[in-house]
């Protein structure tokens, strides 16, 4: 790998974190009503968003959908089978328990991620256009219909899902 091409993956990451943080920070503001301030933390992460988009594309590391889908599995195949369980594992030995609830959440979660993009990969153009609902506790995805009425991963109810 090239020092600019690795400079561009760096700077994605950078920019990729910074667009995390600043909605992080927009809603905490929000928490705290301080509307102008999350409001500001927002535009700021859009913008760091394009960066990322336009480093990841310089990159070329956007490719076409299906093989973006492809490493979309592998990514999260990655997560649910080595990242996560390790990182559960650490949590559990330091007895953090809410790193630990944090860790378990998201395994559980990218293996549906996985599974729906699998099923968008067996045919793409044919994949259906429809609502997602995404569970803003533990991020649990489920597609189609309405939302579930109880999170199957964390147990919330119907209440805590947003439409996508």
């Amino acid at each position: 790998m090239s020092k600019v091409d690795k400079d561009l993956m760096d700077a994605f990451a950078g920019e990729s974190q910074a667009n995390r943080r600043y909605l992080a920070y927009a809603q905490r503001a929000e928490d705290e009503f301080m509307h102008g301030v999350a409001k500001l933390f927002r535009a700021v992460a859009e913008a760091e968003t394009i960066h990322a988009i336009k480093h990841l594309r310089t990159a070329g590391r956007v490719k076409s959908t299906k093989e973006n889908i492809q490493d979309a599995i592998e990514g999260e195949m990655h997560e649910y089978t080595k990242m996560y369980p390790e990182m559960l594992a650490n949590a559990k030995e330091e007895g953090n328990k809410s790193a630990e609830m944090g860790f378990k959440y998201a395994n559980e979660v990218e293996k549906v991620h996985a599974e729906l993009f699998r099923k968008a990969l067996a045919d793409p153009e044919k994949f259906p256009v429809q609502d997602y609902w995404v569970c803003k506790i533990c991020g649990h995805t489920h597609g189609g219909g309405d939302a579930p009425d109880v999170c199957p991963v964390c147990g919330a109810n119907k209440k805590a899902f947003f439409k996508v």
